[in-house]
């Protein structure tokens, strides 16, 4: 194991590298103050004036220096292998962004940039021009070590830096340093294997099925800023948005993309995607308020992919078929378009596959072209401008509104919902009498407006805003937690990236919903990605060994045939099994806390959420500070102990973590299988200690 080289009173070394250092930050302040400098005020013209003001300013911004962490964070010396044997060594440092001199050459290179891949895949095997890698080690700011690896050396041994992720000091004290705030980036520690799923083609993509701590979230992260540097004209005009599961999610990994010089990427939830709200440009008549829940045998069945024939068919049965023929009157004389000819426009239009609101603009069109030939039989020699005014003209649009109604989503998904016998016929045998029955409103709202939308709705009201007008789609989407999404959420996704690609991160173990398709062929179909590069990552950073041992004791039950992750952490972590009264629960938990606020790193207090108030109130009486994450209590601040709903766990991370009566937990899912699959989410949270405090028996997966 190559030794990290510690801060000597004197060290030429570490002299030299914080001197490099030291001139990195005054040039990054040198291109900083230049780009502040520029005046976007003599442009052109006003609008490539804001245009260009709004680009200095990002670019100012990206320049900003932080004073917390080092610019670089590695260094290579690497002699480019195309060139053989003359070429000469370059010393590279790789850090979160690109610094150079005033004569243009490079001090700090780009994560991103092509040569730093070699940073993080060369190998012994494989040294890729490189002969030595070096590590530092960083407190607030400064270069505290050192630690070199030599991929030169003939053998590959540890001293040539053989490949074993346990084997370096700094990487390791990286991995597991303690965790405040949100969600840190991984750049300094991507593996080779990560490596290559972040520079994965922008035209692939990519599905990562990832036990719990082994990245998959920040690689997908580190993905969506991978491919803004490598292809920022495109996903700068398409965008790129990035799904989870919920807001504490999205507020947990929010500084990420940040700290790596990408804010122009938009966050959602799955019910913020498909009710628009994410975004501030969203037609009106595509943004719905949920005020209602299903049961979850109705959420999921309307979950299901049925539902998109069934959605298709209910906007188009509102085309009429035409009893009378259309009558235009132009000059002294009236023009016949006769039900017939009317008829076959419409059928020609219904299979051409466009939306229905597109065929409905070109069913004026096709009307007034009838027109025009008759008028061009007639002798006249009308041009497309008269096409146009009696395309507009009011017998024209009154016979398409009158046969080809304009609609909105709200209007078709409550009539499917609140008319048992329209249900039936746009259903045409898809769902059978009792799944028809389940889904009808108990009490139709007597209006759209009036309707009490639920989450489930939100997919059918965005498969029919589809159905009408295209959604745009984006040039990326990543989506974490996929495995929890239903068919019918799934396309909603999907439609987002109709024309792009897709980073799909998830774990099949960890599937919570009733409504989970079970497998990633499956995913991958509804999401309309059926040509995937699929990827498993079982290499555990985060969770630490003992821990995770423990929760997979629940893998046989929850996931057969699924391998259990292994921790490549050398400290094992802590477990802690602490069995108590019903009545001393509060006050056994109080103690865990006390027990864990003595060090540093967060505290996550996990449990049901009827448990919560209680352990609130005996914090509360024992001076002990909290925060509350969850959609009624989440704030702004950082707390060191959050009270967490078990249903809100997902995807978080805390140094310590304190799971309350995991029977419970498992009890409060409609079904033994997805509770003891949340279960193991909650338990697999912690990255150096878990503690389980316990009135009632442990499920009995738990105790072999």
């Amino acid at each position: 194991m190559p030794a990290p080289v510690l801060e000597p009173a004197l060290d030429p070394v570490l002299d030299h590298e914080r001197a490099h250092l030291a001139a990195a930050r005054a040039q990054l302040a040198r291109m900083r103050d230049s780009a502040a400098s520029l005046d976007a005020s003599r442009a052109s013209d006003a609008v490539s004036g804001e245009a260009l003001g709004a680009t200095l300013a990002r670019r100012v911004a990206a320049l900003t220096d932080d004073p917390s962490t080092t610019l670089f964070f590695g260094r290579i010396d690497w002699r480019d292998p195309a060139a053989g044997d003359a070429a000469r060594v370059e010393e590279l440092y790789v850090g979160r962004r690109h610094v150079s001199d005033e004569a243009g050459d490079p001090l700090v290179i780009d994560w991103r940039a092509p040569v730093s891949t070699a940073f993080y895949r060369a190998s012994p095997a494989e040294p890729m021009g490189v002969s030595l890698r070096r590590r530092f080690g960083v407190e607030r700011g400064e270069l505290t070590a050192y630690e070199d690896e030599r991929l030169d050396a003939p053998g590959g041994s540890d001293e040539a830096g053989a490949d074993d992720r346990a084997g370096s000091d700094i990487l390791a004290a990286e991995i597991e340093r303690p965790r405040s705030g949100p969600m840190r980036d991984i750049v300094s520690t991507i593996q080779p294997e990560q490596d290559a799923l972040v520079r994965a083609d922008v035209a692939t993509t990519v599905c990562i099925q990832g036990a719990p701590g082994t990245g998959k979230t920040a690689v997908g992260l580190h993905r969506a800023a991978w491919l803004l540097y490598s292809f920022r004209a495109r996903l700068d005009r398409a965008g790129v948005l990035v799904v989870g599961p919920n807001t504490a999610f999205l507020d947990h990994i929010s500084a990420v993309l940040p700290s790596l010089g990408e804010a122009r990427v938009a966050h959602a939830t799955i019910e913020t995607l498909l009710d628009g709200s994410y975004r501030d440009d969203t037609p009106k008549n595509r943004r719905w308020l949920v005020r209602g829940a299903d049961e979850a045998q109705v959420a999921v069945l309307k979950g299901d992919a049925r539902w998109a024939g069934i959605i298709h068919r209910a906007v188009w049965a509102h085309v009429g078929q035409p009893d009378e023929a259309l009558v235009v009157p132009r000059g002294a004389r009236r023009w016949r378009v006769p039900a017939y000819e009317v008829a076959e426009i419409v059928a020609e239009l219904r299979s051409r596959g466009v939306r229905y609101e597109a065929a409905r603009a070109m069913m004026a069109q096709r009307l007034a072209h009838s027109v025009m030939l008759q008028l061009e039989a007639a002798g006249d020699s009308p041009d497309d401008r008269v096409q146009d005014s009696i395309a507009r003209s009011a017998p024209v649009k009154a016979y398409v509104k009158a046969l080809w109604p304009q609609l909105d989503a709200a209007g078709v998904v409550h009539r499917l919902l609140a008319d048992a016998d329209f249900l039936h016929e746009c259903a045409d045998g898809d769902l059978d009498p009792h799944e028809e029955v389940s889904a009808v409103w108990e009490k139709p709202p007597r209006t759209k407006g009036s309707a009490k939308w639920s989450p489930a709705d939100l997919a059918l009201l965005d498969e029919a805003a589809d159905c009408i007008e295209r959604t745009t789609s984006l040039g990326h989407v990543i989506v974490d937690e996929a495995q929890d999404l239903s068919a019918m959420q799934l396309r909603g996704v999907g439609r987002r990236c109709s024309t792009g690609s897709a980073t799909v991160l998830g774990d099949v173990a960890q599937a919570t919903t009733p409504w989970a398709p079970g497998s990633w062929t499956a995913t991958m179909t509804h999401l309309g990605k059926s040509d995937f590069h699929l990827e498993e990552l079982l290499q555990g950073f985060r969770v630490p060994a003992a821990v995770i041992e423990y929760a997979s004791q629940l893998l046989p039950v929850i996931a057969p045939g699924l391998a259990a992750p292994q921790s490549v952490r050398s400290n094992r972590g802590e477990l802690d099994l602490v069995e108590t009264g019903p009545d001393t629960l509060a006050a056994a938990v109080t103690n865990a806390v006390r027990h864990a606020t003595t060090t540093p790193g967060s505290v996550g207090v996990i449990a049901v959420p009827g448990a919560l108030d209680d352990i609130a109130e005996a914090l509360t009486h024992a001076g002990i500070g909290f925060g509350r994450l969850g959609a009624d209590h989440g704030d702004d601040a950082d707390h060191q102990v959050e009270l967490v709903p078990a249903q809100v766990a997902k995807g978080l991370e805390f140094d310590r973590v304190i799971v309350v009566e995991p029977a419970d937990i498992a009890d409060a899912e409609p079904d033994e299988a997805t509770g003891l699959r949340r279960l193991y989410v909650v338990l697999t949270r912690a990255v150096s200690a878990l503690s389980v405090v316990h009135a009632r028996p442990i499920p009995a997966p738990l105790t072999s």
